[in-house]
């Protein structure tokens, strides 16, 4: 049995010593100083335990490790510098019962003799000799030793110590090993780490091998180029632009994937000879690469104050929209990404949908670029030609990406709505890997066929109408609505922004004409009848030439007022046809929405002696012909309420006109307009000439809701409509809808047929 013994301690750092192991040691801290003194001064015995962390100088007895082991100086000298250097033999395992400093501020260890043990001799035997060969295998192949020189089957823990000494292990995985308990285990630990080594010495002789030869070969192309270049310039010939490209491809900043595409079409271009047509078109593949703006960005300014003030300068009202926009640029802010969203801005022509696009671009410093997707129908214009074909080239996203020259521009995708698709391919599956956030991080050209990251585009688009946008398509994109301006809103858009612009672009001294606020309102409402504004620049754009000439040829300068408008404009294009207070019989307002806003309809039937046919005429779509239908079976079915005999329609014709016929129309909001006419007919009742409606009916008399109501109220509020009447489930839309728009505006909200009967013809 073991004795318990005392042993003065060296507190090693980053070293474990291993039984019948040999290790060089440098002693300079005063507490092992001392220990290693009382051991060479008395029986050379000294016990060597690792602190945790190296880095700790003042080691504490919980800053050691729980295993120890006792050993030797075989040999040692002093230094001037007080340290002790020396050799110490590791002699055995020992199991700490306790540390402890004593009062001369020693280490000591209270300890008993605990070594590993053999097992099975025989097995550990035939494990000496396959341990042999590999320490053979590590002489020859990794470093020269002389383990073998004293290699002893019979002590197995003195080539183990050897070999553990050699292998570059970290101290934990070393106290690991020194707390194995039988040698059996520790022989097999060691051999598996002697294996690993070699394999790893492998692996790195095989990468030394393939970098040595890479080196050996690029040295050799350049040797070869550089002599090929001194030849041409012998033979008096210019640098070859190959070179020129060559070096344009090491200086530019390419993906990697794009880097090895770019130089494996350098490599057949320099096969090919310069008046092959299809040098050109490599040539002309690579310059396109190379001016791709691969990871060129703006920096963006998301100062929210700013962009307000920009939003705010660009636009007059469109408060809701400059707020929907200052939200997406404060989440952007916050991000930093604007991975996920695509702004749609829908509105009727003239809103102001290119220009939010453009205040955008600028409010955030980036640049702007746009494409008109009007009339587009082969969707290779999207996605690009493959460079097999003659003239091909990249489609109009990748044109519009070099042309903005970064990769994060503003990109408008102008009348996404008017994309027609055909045999040549469907446009709009191209544009929904452009504008999904899961893909366009990788769009494919197939002109480029490398991928192009657009996920840091903000992608815009424009539409006068979402109904022909594909649905998947439409989800994929937050839309914005523009509605039409008012008189007001139109006014002030002249003031400070139509007329100064037009002003410069003209030339024109600022003090040489002024446009009274009475001729701008009768430009409005006189010659234009849009819920935009381009109309109205186009007439700003008529009076100003014709005040550059009066400048130019007699210096006058110009006042616009109502009086003299006709000099300029000539006669109005339109009148206020709806300022008549009394209708005739048979007459009713209806309110419409189109893409290019609202619109007011003139519904007008007469009676006259038939065999009960309805006639309608003025493009009437399907739709409104069955309203139209819907309409004469409720009169029918309800002839006793309106003092109708029950067989009256038999003895009658009724011709439905709804006026400017060669315009189509179609839907099922005219429903109610189609009613109070034909009762206006029937019941020889008039409408008030200051009330429209809108709404679906149903045969059994309920009224449904419609949509377009904001645009339907601006163009009942331009057309001087005093009342409207709406279905009873619009009434959010109303609540939402802007005090500019319901003011002066009475609104009678009705769910049923019979409500809306009681107003239009109030004492029926």
């Amino acid at each position: 049995m073991n004795r318990i013994k005392t042993y003065p301690v060296i507190v090693v750092r980053e070293m474990v010593l291993f039984p019948k192991q040999v290790q060089h040691i440098v002693i300079a801290r005063p507490f092992s100083l001392k220990a290693a003194r009382e051991a060479l001064s008395t029986t050379q015995e000294v016990v060597l335990i690792t602190q945790k962390e190296a880095e700790v100088e003042l080691p504490q007895t919980e800053d050691l490790y729980d295993v120890a082991t006792t050993g030797r100086f075989i040999h040692y000298s002093t230094p001037s510098d007080g340290s002790i250097r020396g050799l110490i033999l590791g002699e055995h395992r020992l199991k700490i019962h306790r540390v402890f400093v004593d009062e001369d501020g020693i280490f000591r260890v209270e300890g008993e003799i605990d070594d590993p043990v053999i097992v099975n001799p025989d097995e550990v035997k035939a494990k000496m000799r396959i341990f042999r060969d590999y320490i053979e295998k590590f002489r020859e192949n990794v470093s020269p030793t002389s383990i073998l020189d004293r290699f002893n089957e019979e002590e197995p823990l003195v080539p183990i110590g050897e070999v553990l000494l050699l292998l570059p292990l970290k101290t934990e995985e070393r106290i690991k090993l020194l707390k194995i308990d039988t040698v059996d285990e520790l022989l097999d630990k060691t051999i598996e780490l002697l294996v690993t080594e070699l394999e790893l010495n492998k692996i790195r002789l095989n990468i030394e091998k393939r970098v040595r030869e890479n080196i050996e070969k690029n040295q050799k192309q350049f040797y070869l180029r550089e002599k090929l270049k001194e030849i041409q310039k012998e033979l008096g010939e210019e640098e070859s632009e190959v070179f020129t490209l060559e070096e344009k491809i090491k200086k530019a900043r390419l993906p990697k994937e794009v880097r090895k595409k770019a130089l494996d079409e350098l490599s057949r271009l320099r096969i090919l000879p310069p008046m092959s047509p299809e040098y050109g078109v490599t040539r002309t593949y690579l310059d396109w690469l190379l001016t791709l703006p691969w990871n060129k960005r703006s920096r963006d300014n998301l100062d929210i104050k700013h962009a307000r003030e920009v939003l705010d300068s660009d636009h007059f009202g469109l408060d809701e929209q400059k707020e929907r926009i200052l939200e997406y640029l404060s989440v952007f802010k916050l991000r930093k990404k604007t991975k996920g969203e695509v702004i749609c801005f829908v509105g009727p022509p003239g809103s102001g949908k290119t220009s939010l696009a453009k205040s955008i671009a600028r409010a955030l410093g980036r640049k702007f670029v746009r494409i008109s997707l009007g009339g587009l129908h082969d969707e290779s214009e999207i996605r690009g030609h493959r460079k097999t074909y003659v003239g091909a080239m990249p489609g109009k996203i990748i044109q519009k990406i070099k042309k903005a020259g970064t990769k994060n521009p503003v990109f408008l995708l102008d009348e996404i709505d008017k994309v027609g698709k055909d045999w040549r391919g469907d446009p709009y599956a191209a544009l929904m890997e452009v504008l999904d956030p899961e893909q366009n991080n990788a769009f494919q050209d197939n002109y480029l066929e490398v991928d192009f990251d657009l996920s840091e585009v903000i992608f815009i688009t424009t539409a006068n109408t979402v109904y022909t946008i594909p649905k998947p398509l439409l989800d994929r994109m937050e839309v914005i609505r523009l509605k039409g301006y008012l008189d007001f809103e139109k006014l002030n858009i002249a003031k400070r922004h139509l007329i100064p612009r037009e002003i410069k672009a003209m030339g024109l001294p600022e003090d040489t004409v002024t446009f009274e606020d009475e001729a701008i309102m009768d430009i409005i409402r006189s010659y234009t009848r849009e819920a935009g504004v381009r109309e109205l620049e186009r007439q700003i754009k008529r009076i100003l030439r014709k005040v550059a000439r009066r400048y130019v040829e007699k210096g006058e300068k110009t006042v616009v007022r109502r009086g003299n408008l006709k000099e300029f404009l000539g006669i109005p294009k339109y009148r206020n046809k709806l300022a008549i207070l009394e209708l005739p019989v048979g007459v009713a307002y209806g309110l419409a929405w189109t893409e290019y806003g609202g619109e007011i309809l003139s519904v007008e039937s007469r009676k006259m002696k038939g065999k009960g046919t309805l006639e309608l005429t003025g493009q009437l779509g399907d739709v409104m012909r069955e309203s139209a239908k819907t309409a004469l079976s409720y009169i029918r079915s309800n002839h006793e309420m309106f003092g109708l005999e029950h067989d009256f329609y038999e003895k009658i014709d009724i011709h439905i006109h709804i006026p400017e016929g060669a315009i189509p129309k179609d839907g099922p909001s005219a429903g109610v307009a189609l009613l109070a006419s034909m009762l206006s007919t029937l019941t020889g009742r008039k409408i008030k000439g200051d009330i429209a409606m809108t709404g679906e009916i149903t045969l059994s008399g309920r009224i449904l809701p419609v949509g377009g109501l904001d645009e339907k109220c601006l163009a009942a509020k331009r057309g001087g409509i005093k009342e409207i009447i709406v279905p009873k489930e619009n009434e959010r839309e109303i609540d939402e809808m802007s005090k500019e728009i319901k003011e002066g505006l009475k609104f009678h909200l009705v769910e049923t047929l019979d409500e809306f009967v009681n107003i239009v013809f109030p004492h029926s």
